[in-house]
């Protein structure tokens, strides 16, 4: 039996993409996974996942990543209510990974409050029928899932440092993180406005903007 495995990273960044990974494997090949040490990507340092992403495409029959720009969750979050629409983005997006690795039986880390309703908006756009075993945590308890979570994340490391090479040190891309906050500040000084690598329709984005420009106007 084929386990498809599919997770997600850089959902709540202000910076860069939100990726999708799925990884295809043999249930026989599972054992080898955990014996590996893989684990949820959050509980490894940068330098182990990437050493773990190198022996997990070993081991894989497959895998497949795609990382939805900033623009396209702008996009879909401008109207209505983001959170939703962004839950069902993803899920769609997972779904397309899915389509591709064609797995005899997928586990999903859910993003949705309701773990089964994710579940279903996936179902509802693959071409064929499949049990999708949608969870919360799913990148915790399941090897196949952790293993999506360290490619994905992996991924997104990767994009970010791409451009901080051509922008300059923007941090981790969360709200949380000084050297982000410092980057966006500056950039919009010099430039009026955000780069299209920000995610333009998030709060902070909006709100951060608008302290800007009011500092601005009080000092002129």
């Amino acid at each position: 039996m084929r386990i498809a495995g599919v997770d997600d990273a850089g959902r709540g960044p202000i910076i860069g993409p939100l990726v999708i990974a799925g990884v295809l494997v043999e249930e026989k090949d599972l054992p080898t996974l955990q014996n590996l040490g893989v684990k949820d990507s959050k509980l490894l340092s940068p330098h182990r996942r990437e050493q773990l992403a190198v022996e997990i495409r070993k081991i894989a029959v497959k895998w497949h990543i795609i990382a939805l720009p900033p623009e396209r969750i702008d996009d879909i979050v401008t109207n209505g209510k983001k959170l939703h629409k962004l839950n069902r983005l993803e899920a769609h997006t997972m779904a397309e990974v899915i389509a591709v690795l064609q797995p005899d039986i997928a586990y999903v880390d859910a993003s949705d409050v309701l773990a089964d309703r994710f579940g279903k908006h996936i179902e509802e756009r693959l071409p064929f029928k499949i049990k999708i075993v949608s969870e919360h945590k799913a990148d915790r308890n399941y090897v196949a899932v952790s293993a999506a979570s360290i490619l994905a994340k992996v991924e997104r490391d990767r994009i970010i440092a791409e451009l901080a090479r051509q922008y300059g040190d923007m941090g981790s891309g969360y709200v949380t993180d000084p050297r982000t906050i410092s980057f966006l500040e500056d950039w919009v000084r010099k430039h009026g406005s955000y780069p299209d690598f920000v995610r333009k329709s998030w709060k902070p984005a909006k709100k951060l903007k608008e302290d800007i420009k009011a500092k601005q106007t009080k000092l002129e």
